[in-house]
């Protein structure tokens, strides 16, 4: 490590293997805390690579508890984390409208690192009892069309890196990589992410892949569809820049997308939007981004197409039945 780390601080990148390399031996604790906190440090002062991220991905993968849910046409939904806007959460719940909207869901979560409550903390609080046992996991999605999967419970390799993140409390490059290492690999996958450049990356290495992808980020710093202002929008096929105008939706303040102070501030706006109960601009929020969920797996062709499914199934209840049978 101690070579890496003065590679790295002449300014120099690593190449892909070198990146899984360093990965592997992080995660099987060949390093002490103060050189994985160092080395963590470098990609908080410099943007990361594409080469490297690929090499992380590629290390997190292989040490992975896989779980095979193909046969569901599951996706993904879900963001990296590390804006700082502490809002409430969205791409969760966007999980569950696409759910009750009939597109199957493998949502990949943890707790929150640098915010208040991630997708973890939430479900968590709301009862959730964390699982990688497979055959409960299909039941899940035969009955619910939502699972649920714990990072940590799929990720045992990163019991060395847990602390180190805990004690930084701020985003690390392992924000960037959770989208990209859901342990059932869907082929279908909306991933928000807090930079442009970082969408670019993204969307780069996901065109290397036969994945059916959307990358959002807000113009303003969100790693979701945040209708605040504008948003960039990353497909296999095309890039948009669109306002909320667009969409058929109404620009909104940051104010309005706080996830409240404590776990139970965010399990309450949690449940009120399931409920239909929310303030309109928090269920604007979830219905713009369950939209364009439901775009990137093709299940709509328009985005008025797709807000209408995604109003439908918040209204109709559908989105609540998937979170009561997930629970169950």
């Amino acid at each position: 490590m101690k070579a890496i780390l003065n590679h790295l601080f002449e300014y120099k990148t690593l190449t892909t293997q070198q990146a899984k390399e360093v990965l592997l031996g992080i995660t099987q604790g060949q390093y002490n805390q103060s050189q994985v906190a160092a080395f963590m440090t470098v990609y908080m002062m410099r943007s990361i690579r594409v080469e490297e991220l690929a090499g992380f991905r590629d290390a997190m993968l292989e040490l992975c508890l896989p779980i095979d849910l193909a046969d569901y046409d599951a996706m993904d939904v879900c963001g990296t984390g590390g804006d700082g806007k502490d809002t409430f959460n969205m791409s969760t719940l966007s999980a569950f409208v696409v759910a009750g909207a009939g597109q199957r869901v493998a949502k990949h979560g943890n707790h929150g690192v640098s915010s208040l409550t991630g997708s973890s903390t939430v479900m968590e609080r709301l009862g959730y009892k964390f699982t990688n046992d497979i055959g409960e996991l299909n039941r899940k999605m035969e009955t619910a069309g939502i699972c649920f999967l714990h990072a940590p419970l799929f990720h045992p390799a990163m019991k060395n890196v847990a602390p180190i993140r805990k004690e930084l409390g701020v985003k690390t490059f392992f924000n960037v990589l959770g989208p990209m290492v859901n342990p059932a690999r869907p082929q279908k996958q909306l991933v928000g992410v807090f930079s442009l450049e970082l969408a670019r990356l993204y969307a780069y290495l996901y065109q290397q892949t036969d994945k059916q992808f959307m990358v959002v980020h807000s113009l303003d710093g969100y790693d979701e569809v945040s209708l605040t202002g504008p948003f960039k929008a990353i497909t296999n096929k095309t890039e948009l820049m669109l306002n909320p105008a667009d969409i058929g939706l109404q620009r909104l303040t940051p104010e309005s997308l706080s996830g409240g102070k404590t776990a139970e501030d965010s399990a309450r706006i949690f449940m009120n939007v399931l409920n239909n109960e929310a303030t309109p601009a928090q269920t604007q929020a979830v219905l713009a981004n369950a939209a364009m969920a439901l775009m990137a797996a093709g299940r709509a062709t328009t985005s008025e197409e797709a807000v209408a499914q995604a109003r439908e199934s918040l209204a109709s209840g559908r989105a609540r039945q998937s979170f009561d049978k997930l629970m169950k």
